[in-house]
């Protein structure tokens, strides 16, 4: 079985910075791919930001330039730094994780239990 724990939502106002940190413990071989989704108010949840294991990012265009994403393959972590926050990027964040077990066959996808970021104008 896999845990992801995440933590560092919280409410700020516009303009403002936060971040985002998930950790994936529990059996498996390795971590494979790795991103953040959100889920606004009224809105499908969406891909804001995903990372290879060997680091190649890609972003969702409302957040270019404002969001980075990073993770350490040596402590499962994946973490998302928001910079210059909007409140349109009000929602529910979940961790993403994909991970190879150790029969290196077969892979399993694992959600965060999602962390509130609200922004005020």
């Amino acid at each position: 079985q896999v845990q992801l724990v995440e933590s560092g939502g919280g409410s700020v106002q516009a303009g403002g910075s936060l971040r985002l940190s998930c950790a994936a413990s529990g059996s498996f071989f390795r971590t494979n791919a790795m991103a953040w989704y959100r889920q606004c108010p009224g809105k499908q949840r969406e891909s804001v930001a995903s990372i290879t294991r060997r680091g190649t990012a890609v972003y969702m265009d409302a957040v270019k330039g404002r969001f980075t994403v990073s993770r350490d393959n040596t402590r499962d972590t994946v973490d998302l730094q928001m910079n210059n926050l909007k409140p349109e990027d009000t929602g529910v964040y979940y961790c993403y994780v994909n991970v190879l077990h150790y029969d290196s066959a077969s892979t399993t996808d694992y959600w965060g239990q999602g962390t509130q970021v609200t922004v005020s104008s």
